[in-house]
């Protein structure tokens, strides 16, 4: 017997460690050449890494959630033959695994973790393959699963989205359609539970923890009037055809990308090391999008040069690609301004923390009708319902005065409140 020690893999240019997610096999599992071993996440991307040997696990380095750094030892895998594996085999091996793995982000440098050492030897392993799974395992992150232990619900009842997996609407879906039949009733009393945080989590709280320990933040909110935006809207869409559906969020953008050039400061970065404010010119727009692993913001690039529909069917993409994990570390990276929006639970005004190392991170929030006064066409005013939404946006105040964002925000404004000036070059 020959043992193969396999070392972390180079996952991406800058790379200097990576943290594990989830490990698919353990010490005394046999595997096989390509057989999926581990998850490894570096600052946004998750990447899969598999076998290059066919063989029997002796040790892995570490446990979910511990950092390993790259070219340090990742298992060790003992394979049929003599003597020790070759550097060659080693290096030959690895090289194999780094060339599809290019799509990592970068992170930090950290010392791996002692390894695992095996609980028995390799000759008690049985080397027969291990059995496949005995049933269809249902697709549901680990907050859906513990909820739906919690209600009692069976989650091979719940009916999926339409991608395979059950989220929280499903369950809210499933609760609902079954109203009266137990489901639904309070909740069972829990238990305190520890939750180590790693993954997509750890690297959201180290994001917004530098934050708010780096950037000395201020929140500015205006009140909009988005009737006659709402108005625009649905004339829109209901002459776009095959395009994609307007929601309010490519409106907003486009009377964003409007006001940019006038506040160069808005659309910018700041490297607090080399003490230099980059001003973009191009608008790389971040677009935070909540999944079920957590807060990812993918980009809109170049967003000023886009269309509505160009800016709507962009929208739907990468929101699909960041809630099904398929989102690139390019599409992941390299955002200029950011926004976000917690749609129908937007609330009356946000704080909103901005995504280091940019300047400013625009909010709206909930619309909601309120009676206002207006003006009648004939110099009085009568009363309304009208559709009003505030913008929230919170500036780097290191970078961007209140008068400039107050007054960038009362732009923003004066465009979706004359809707008409959106579609005029």
């Amino acid at each position: 017997m020959a043992k193969f020690t396999f070392n972390m893999p180079d996952v991406g240019e800058g790379v200097a460690e990576a943290e594990v997610v989830e490990w698919h096999i353990k010490v005394g599992d046999r595997v096989e050449e390509d057989q999926h071993l581990v998850d490894v996440m570096t600052d946004k991307a998750t990447i899969d890494i598999e076998s290059p040997v066919t063989g029997i696990v002796t040790a892995l380095a570490g446990e979910v959630g511990d950092t390993i750094a790259i070219g340090a030892m990742l298992l060790v895998i003992e394979t049929e033959g003599e003597g020790e594996a070759s550097e060659q085999e080693a290096e030959a091996a690895a090289e194999q695994i780094e060339d599809e793995m290019s799509d990592a982000d970068e992170a930090g440098v950290a010392p791996a973790p002692e390894p695992v050492a095996a609980s028995a030897p390799a000759e008690t392993v049985s080397e027969s393959p291990a059995p496949a799974a005995a049933a269809h395992k249902v697709l549901a992150s680990p907050a859906v699963r513990q909820r739906a232990r919690d209600l009692g619900i069976d989650l091979a009842q719940v009916k999926p989205a339409a991608d395979g997996r059950v989220r929280h609407a499903d369950l809210d879906a499933f609760l609902a359609y079954n109203a009266g039949s137990g489901f639904g009733a309070a909740g069972k009393t829990r238990g305190d539970e520890t939750i180590k945080v790693m993954g997509l989590r750890k690297r959201i709280a180290q994001n917004m923890a530098a934050s708010k320990r780096h950037i000395p933040h201020f929140t500015y909110v205006e009140e909009c009037d988005v009737t006659d935006l709402e108005i625009l809207r649905a004339q829109l869409n209901a002459a776009r055809g095959d395009r994609p559906k307007l929601t309010l969020l490519p409106l907003l953008i486009k009377a964003i990308c409007k006001m940019v050039p006038a506040f160069p400061m808005i659309n910018a970065r700041y490297d607090d090391e080399a003490g230099v404010v980059t001003r973009h010119g191009s608008i790389h727009l971040g677009m935070a999008a909540q999944t079920d692993s957590g807060l990812m913001v993918p980009v809109i690039r170049n967003a000023q040069g886009l269309n509505l529909w160009q800016l709507a069917r962009e929208i739907g993409r990468l929101a699909e690609a960041a809630r099904t994990g398929k989102a690139t570390s390019e599409e992941l990276s390299g955002s200029t301004l950011t926004i976000t929006s917690l749609g129908p639970l937007g609330g009356i005004a946000t704080t909103p923390v901005i995504n280091r190392p940019e300047v400013a991170i625009i909010g709206p929030n909930r619309i909601v009708e309120r009676p206002m006064f207006v003006q009648d066409g004939l110099g009085g005013e009568r009363i309304a319902k009208r559709k009003l939404m505030n913008i929230s946006i919170s500036c780097d105040h290191r970078v961007v005065d209140g008068h400039d964002a107050a007054s960038f925000v009362q732009g923003v404004k004066r465009l979706i409140e004359t809707p008409a000036l959106l579609l005029v070059d």
